[in-house]
């Protein structure tokens, strides 16, 4: 007599969400890395982009679920990014900007080009967190 074991552990159990990616577009390797270890801690996929023309290009490829986008950066500046990703893409991709930037202009531009969060450096990693999360959730 054969007994069925008590878990079929080949068996599909409730449907699991797909990994969320996360792309972080910035020139420096510090901040890249911090929030790479941050961000893939809590489970989601890292992308990793060094300048602005990167960025767009694998923002564009990869569709990621949420763009870390910093506003200074060589070859083109993180508003450049947002404007055209703006610009080309029927759904909106969520967007974070990290700046050191203090202007008021600079924020009340972005938020015009319709940035999910706008946050100035230096940064808690919890305030960053605390947005990656709910705009993923």
């Amino acid at each position: 007599m054969s007994k069925t074991p008590p878990f079929d552990f080949d068996a599909p159990t409730e449907a699991t969400p797909a990994c969320k990616r996360v792309l972080i577009v910035d020139d420096d390797p510090d901040i890249i890395e911090t929030l790479r270890f941050a961000i893939s801690a809590k489970g989601f996929e890292v992308l990793v982009a060094r300048d602005g023309n990167q960025g767009l290009a694998m923002a564009e490829r990869e569709n990621p679920d949420l763009l870390i986008l910093d506003m200074m950066m060589p070859k083109r500046s993180g508003f450049l990014v947002l404007e055209k990703l703006r610009r080309s893409r029927p759904v909106p991709l969520r967007i974070i900007m990290i700046t050191a930037n203090e202007g008021s202009r600079h924020k009340a531009y972005a938020e015009m080009l319709g940035v999910d969060d706008y946050i100035r450096k230096p940064f808690a990693m919890d305030r960053l967190m605390e947005s990656v999360q709910r705009l993923l959730a």
